[in-house]
């Protein structure tokens, strides 16, 4: 029998465990349904029995781009439709609190590939120095640079006292096996700096009251908070998010956390997360029914 991580968390065989509780499940995407380069099929079956059984399912992600394009990903990894009712993303709110600034020039730090973000918007991209507000996506490079390659730019900005807008609140992600900087990185060291970092993501509640109303648009019904789960891989971003929101927390080891926790035993695993800034309810290796 393996033992509890700690206090107030158990540790999971299987999601089929604890399921029939829950009316609505939000499960974060990368690290749990896929990494990145391939899906994860035991989490993916996982999903499909829970909506299979009555259960709503609802994708939260604080990938920076609209829901459309991480469907589009989700589906190129070969993960089903039928395995999720709705897809909300960080990208969707921070399309909002772009569209709040219509017609302010910003300066955008991240990849080509997060443009989609900004589309249609009256968002005019321009120099560092003309900026009158930063959007970031992530790094340009994020598998050679880190926040310290932005020092200086974020230096300047601080003391302009711009806002800086992260699209990923997320500090890091597991890229097949690699662990990689985010947004998240840069804006938390934009804080540290004295500057202003708006969240658009998890664990900051407006992508929880998104996919809250997108589920219940599904269901054709409201869902009591007592009976909605959240599955995440991370502490401060998925745990942290679950936790403030007022819903139950299951912590997936097998992602972000791997390197301190896979190798571990449930003993070292208990002393860990009692260290962490919240203690998920319910713990599993990987996303399984």
């Amino acid at each position: 029998m393996q033992l509890p991580i700690a206090t107030r968390t158990a540790p999971l065989a299987g999601f089929s465990e604890i399921a029939g509780q829950f009316d609505l499940c939000l499960c974060d995407i990368w690290g749990v349904v896929h990494n990145g380069v391939t899906a994860h099929r035991n989490a993916v079956e996982a999903l499909i029995a829970m909506r299979e059984q009555g259960g709503t399912v609802v994708l939260v992600t604080n990938a920076p781009r609209p829901h459309r394009e991480i469907r589009a990903q989700l589906a190129g990894l070969g993960v089903p439709e039928v395995a999720f009712d709705a897809v909300v993303t960080s990208g969707d709110v921070c399309r909002s609190l772009i569209a709040a600034r219509a017609g302010e020039p910003l300066y955008m730090i991240g990849p080509d590939r997060d443009l989609p973000l900004i589309a249609g918007l009256d968002a005019p991209r321009v120099s560092a120095e003309e900026a009158a507000y930063v959007l970031c996506t992530g790094l340009f490079n994020d598998e050679e640079e880190t926040a310290e390659t932005y020092a200086d730019m974020l230096t300047d900005f601080a003391r302009r006292k711009l806002s800086l807008i992260c699209a990923n609140p997320d500090l890091v992600v597991d890229r097949g096996g690699r662990i990689v900087p985010c947004a998240g990185s840069l804006a938390l060291a934009y804080e540290e700096m004295g500057g202003e970092a708006i969240y658009a993501g998890k664990p900051h509640r407006p992508i929880y009251d998104a996919a809250l109303a997108a589920a219940q648009e599904a269901r054709g019904a409201t869902i009591d908070k007592a009976r909605i789960c959240a599955i995440g891989d991370a502490i401060r971003t998925d745990i942290a998010g679950a936790h403030s929101y007022g819903v139950t927390s299951i912590m997936v080891l097998a992602g972000i956390h791997a390197q301190d926790l896979m190798e571990a035993s449930w003993e070292a695993r208990h002393g860990w997360i009692g260290e962490q800034s919240h203690r998920p309810d319910y713990a599993c290796e990987h996303l399984v029914w």
